[in-house]
């Protein structure tokens, strides 16, 4: 009798059952008189693809989009799907248009994450080359695909990248492109490789090889599906072990051709079926035989060929299939009912010959949690199976490994979406941190985490943070951004910066870095300058003289040119001009307390207020003639001194001590006798 062997990752990918699913879904849900539609055959199957057609699904081409939206009415609204495989930027942006224009045509976007992946990849690139294109007016990049030219999925993500774009079938056809000159190889471009997502894993590793050989640091991105990946690796597995393998799956599908490709190379007698009709209706003298499927295949087929073989080997699949789900295995996830809670542990009938056991620190983190308020007797909960024991009659199970799974539904979903998450940083790792988000760990590559090269990592340790999933990987990893985050704000905020800004508008900003000619300020993500001359209403020959890097200034727009990105600032005000300070403090007639800061033989000049000096004429500075000022006075002698004039034109101050000294005689040769005697006892007093 012979066994058969089915491999675990036959049948849909997570791709195409979600998109398979959203349209099951809108066949039995949607609302009377609503048209459905798929954006091309929504998976390579063809036996699937009369399914949906016979339950009122219509295939359409980009090209009718338009006039189908034109006709959707709200008795007769519409509703397109798009397939796993993605769709290209134009016919997107139909999409998008007419379906914001048109409230009764609506479109569902099923495109798989791995190609929204190479979407995002090839259009990052492109606004490099556009980039490069303004400054240097060439590219420096260009896309070499692994993949099939004319598959939807490959004309999808090359619509995205605007620059040369070079596609070949297997990594000889790659390496010959780069010899024969087709392939620039020179240096002077940049290429950027990838693979669509359902090529041979070994093909890829040598076309990898061959890049990293003949270009000194190409941008190289693992873009191969992680299911195709362990599809193809258990198919190689299962074909070294079996003397007949079934390959199944639609005539035009990739990914199953690739799959029959691998088994026929491992072992001959493999055969390639799209029904269980194909098979022969006798019996096969084969010892063991494997089955796979393509990720299009759908389940009822991969069951309807097993049941035929089984039937011919005179075996029963279905009670076989029935007798291995009674069996609880490690790795299981299992549903049961509370029998039993105590103070650590909380007992489950799993309705198998083993009971189940989850311990606190498999329910939660928090050691004072009390599982007798989390749960009650009688509560069904699901957990994973960690270990079985039949000898103990116990299976240790985990709830949180399958709280851990849901979370991590919800981080694949932010990263198709390409939302935000927050996670708290825990660790530095080689490379980069680790962060806990929503129960899972995340790495986030140094290059991500927004601080400097050579900064220290572990600051961001016990920090909560917010990122992006920028990769999901097999058995729950993931890499995330903090970095893209960052870059998002800074963005937002810049527009809203550029969007307010006018001139005379005051900002309080920070001094960033300093020139011989200005001081840089952020003013909150964008900077401006203020020039040496605007800092101080007197001359100065660094703005060092006046700022410290660090310090907090208020400053006000002076001009601004928001497509150079540029701002001119003013720190300078009237209230700070020296000479207006001086004016409102002293007038014509005034006694003021001046400081000698030079002598000059025509007179000395003295500071009154900071930025304000006045002339002390040589006739002026004492009441009898002089041979110079320096013959009285000395610089930074602090004296008295009568102002007499005021020039505001030309902002002059005129002092004179000399009139102090007169005014002084005058009052006392006036003062009469008694009053002198008056005064001297008063002092002796």
């Amino acid at each position: 009798m012979a066994e058969i062997i089915v491999a675990q990752n036959a049948g849909f990918c997570f791709g195409v059952a979600r998109a398979t699913k959203a349209v099951e879904t809108e066949m039995k849900t949607h609302p009377a008189g609503e048209r459905v539609f798929t954006l091309g055959r929504l998976i390579h199957n063809e036996i699937y693809n009369r399914r949906l057609a016979a339950g009122g699904v219509t295939v359409i081409s980009a090209d009718e989009v338009e006039a189908l939206a034109a006709e959707a009415t709200p008795e007769a609204p519409v509703k397109v799907f798009v397939r796993a495989h993605g769709m290209t930027k134009e016919t997107e942006a139909i999409l998008t248009v007419c379906a914001a224009q048109n409230p009764a045509f609506s479109f569902v976007d099923c495109t798989c994450s791995f190609v929204k992946k190479i979407h995002r990849i090839c259009a990052e690139h492109n606004e490099s080359n556009e980039k490069a294109r303004q400054e240097t007016g060439k590219d420096d990049r260009f896309l070499a695909v692994l993949g099939s030219p004319d598959h939807p999925e490959v004309v999808g993500f090359l619509s995205r990248f605007a620059g040369k774009k070079y596609v070949f079938g297997s990594s000889a056809e790659a390496e010959r492109l780069i010899e024969d000159g087709t392939v620039p190889s020179d240096g002077s471009v940049t290429p950027v490789l990838v693979a669509q997502t359902t090529q041979n894993i070994t093909e890829w590793e040598k076309t990898k090889k061959i890049y990293n050989l003949n270009f000194s640091r190409p941008y190289i991105y693992d873009t191969i599906c992680s299911i195709t990946d362990s599809r193809q690796t258990e198919a190689a597995e299962l074909a070294r072990k079996c003397d007949h393998v079934v390959v199944i799956g639609g005539r035009d599908s990739s990914n199953s051709a690739k799959l029959y490709s691998i088994c026929r190379s491992i072992c001959a007698d493999t055969v390639w079926v799209e029904r269980a009709e194909e098979l022969p209706n006798k019996s096969l003298p084969y010892q063991r035989i494997g089955i796979v499927a393509g990720a299009s295949t759908p389940h009822d087929i991969i069951e309807e060929v097993t049941n035929k073989m089984s039937e011919t080997m005179n075996e029963n699949f279905a009670e076989l299939l029935e007798d291995s789900l009674k069996t609880l295995n490690t790795g299981d996830t299992v549903t049961g009912i509370i029998t039993s809670i105590s103070a650590g542990e909380i007992q489950l009938d799993l309705g198998a010959k083993v009971t189940g056991v989850i311990k606190q620190e498999q329910i939660t983190d928090d050691p004072s949690a009390k599982l007798s308020e989390m749960f009650k007797i009688g509560d069904e909960v699901e957990a994973f199976v960690i270990r079985v024991s039949d000898r103990d009659g116990f299976a240790e199970l985990s709830k949180k490994r399958v709280d851990s799974d849901k979370n991590w539904q919800g981080i694949v979903a932010a990263y198709e979406a390409g939302e935000n998450l927050e996670g708290k940083v825990i660790s530095v790792n080689k490379g980069g941190v680790e962060a806990i988000v929503r129960d899972n760990r995340v790495f986030i590559p140094a290059a991500h985490t927004g601080i400097p090269r050579d900064g220290d990592l572990s600051t961001l340790v016990g920090q909560t943070v917010t990122l992006r999933i920028l990769e999901i990987g097999e058995k729950k990893r993931a890499k995330g951004s903090i970095r893209l985050v960052l870059r998002d704000q800074k963005r937002a905020q810049e527009k809203a910066f550029w969007e307010e800004i006018e001139e005379g508008k005051i900002y309080t900003g920070t001094v960033k870095s300093m020139t011989s000619y200005g001081a840089f300020v952020d003013l909150g993500g964008v900077d401006g300058m203020v020039h040496c001359s605007e800092l101080s209403w007197k001359r100065i020959k660094s703005p060092a003289e006046v700022l410290s890097i660090g310090d907090e200034i208020t400053v006000f727009v002076k001009s601004y040119d928001a497509e150079k990105k540029r701002i001119s600032l003013g720190y300078k005000t009237e209230a700070t001009n020296p000479w207006y300070i001086f004016t409102h403090q002293y007038a014509v007639g005034d006694t003021a307390s001046v400081k000698i800061v030079n002598l000059m033989p025509f007179g000395a000049f003295a500071e009154i207020v900071d930025g304000v000096d006045g002339l002390i004429h040589i006739s002026q500075i004492a009441d009898h003639k002089i041979g110079k000022p320096a013959d009285v006075l000395e610089i930074g002698q602090v004296v008295d001194a009568k102002i007499i004039d005021i020039d505001n034109e030309n902002q002059k101050v005129s002092l004179s001590i000399r009139a102090l000294i007169e005014e002084a005689k005058a009052t006392e040769e006036a003062m009469p006798v008694d009053a002198e005697e008056i005064v001297e006892i008063i002092e002796e007093e």
